[in-house]
């Protein structure tokens, strides 16, 4: 599998490190209840089919992305840059 960085372009899969779920980058606010956080440390979805993990590439910039990826058919949609996406998150909810 190939991952195309935004930073360096297309790579192999062995330089980047799979960090999980992209629900990372909705971190509850530190006031929230005990049974929010549990399930956002400890709760996550397997999908088959179509995700939105989060990678870092570890063996080249250090860039932490959003791969947009099909688990059944190793498909990749498209990877940005984990910043943007959750800035785009933010302007989401702002709206």
């Amino acid at each position: 599998m190939r991952l195309t960085c935004p930073v360096c372009g297309a790579r192999d899969r062995r330089e980047f490190y799979y960090m999980g779920d992209a629900v990372a980058l909705q971190r509850p606010s530190p006031e929230a209840s005990d049974e929010v956080w549990d399930d956002y440390l400890h709760n996550r979805d397997n999908p088959a089919g179509e995700t939105r993990d989060l990678w870092q590439h570890e063996a080249g910039c250090g860039a932490w992305l959003v791969v947009r990826r099909n688990t059944i058919t190793h498909e990749i949609y498209d990877v940005t840059l984990a910043r943007d996406a959750k800035q785009a998150l933010q302007e989401e909810a702002e709206a």
